[in-house]
């Protein structure tokens, strides 16, 4: 019987930089239980507290996330929480601003040791996203994320998530730190530099990592990502493998290959 996925959510964190759009990127530590090693986007697992009902938001509700993504409002909750969380724990950003701001008003530098003693009891679960945001007067800015991608672990791994991809601009006035203590390199990368190196076999990546930056290829600006938000509901993606002469890829639904640097799952 294969394992039940776990819900999670992660984030393209994106800024217009000198080379053109960049992404930040995160390295896993070697020796992690899932994806060591791997480059890979800030993200994570739901917590139980992230579907909290009393957080003050700002923004697409959830019953407009729940149609992006094809999941109840709870669940659309929980991700949107998680996806605002985790960024804040693994990037030390925060998509937060005043509840009756303007589309501009988000909370500046977030790198003071008061911000950081409260990252780190979000690490701890000492403090929710919840209580943080009340405790400063903020609301979860839900208008700076956009629906993405959506990929389930095939059901031959071992463990398996239902991660829903989210894509949101660095806001004005702060700036990603490398404070993961699930990373030991973090970068911002041009998405063709970031495959061009993984194709190169020096920055190994999941499918999803890969397919997601080729989509971002596409794109000019952070403005034009933001701007082209994909179909409601998101298809997710479950890929199969397969291995040819020529290497080995992950099959998707539509028939599209996305060539592995990873070794294929035993």
């Amino acid at each position: 019987m294969s394992a039940q996925p776990r819900q999670a959510a992660t984030v393209l964190l994106l800024r217009d930089g000198a080379p053109g759009l960049e992404v930040y990127l995160l390295r896993r530590t070697k020796g992690m239980p899932f994806a060591g090693g791997m480059t890979a986007y800030p993200g994570g697992g739901v917590d139980d507290r992230d579907g909290d009902i009393d957080i003050a938001w700002s923004g697409p509700s959830p019953d407009r996330w729940a149609a992006a993504f094809g999941c109840d409002e709870r669940l659309a909750r929980e991700l949107v929480c998680a996806a605002v969380r985790e960024t804040f724990e693994e990037a030390g950003v925060l998509l937060a601003g005043p509840p009756d701001g303007g589309p501009d008003d988000v909370v500046p530098d977030v790198s003071g040791d008061d911000w950081e003693a409260q990252r780190q009891a979000l690490l701890s679960r000492e403090l929710s996203l919840a209580e943080l945001l009340a405790g400063r007067s903020l609301a979860l800015r839900s208008d700076l994320l956009r629906p993405f991608a959506h990929w389930i672990t095939p059901p031959v791994e071992p463990r398996r998530y239902d991660t829903k991809f989210f894509a949101a601009a660095l806001p004005v006035g702060q700036e990603a730190r490398h404070v993961s203590g699930e990373a030991d390199e973090a970068s911002w990368l041009t998405p063709s530099a970031a495959l061009a190196e993984a194709w190169a076999g020096n920055r190994p990546m999941l499918p999803p990592t890969t397919h997601t930056l080729g989509q971002l290829e596409r794109y000019p600006d952070v403005a034009a990502v933001l701007a082209g938000a994909p179909p409601e509901p998101l298809h997710p993606i479950s890929p199969t493998f397969e291995e040819t002469p020529d290497g080995r890829f992950a099959v998707l639904p539509d028939g599209s290959r996305v060539k592995l640097v990873v070794p294929l799952p035993s």
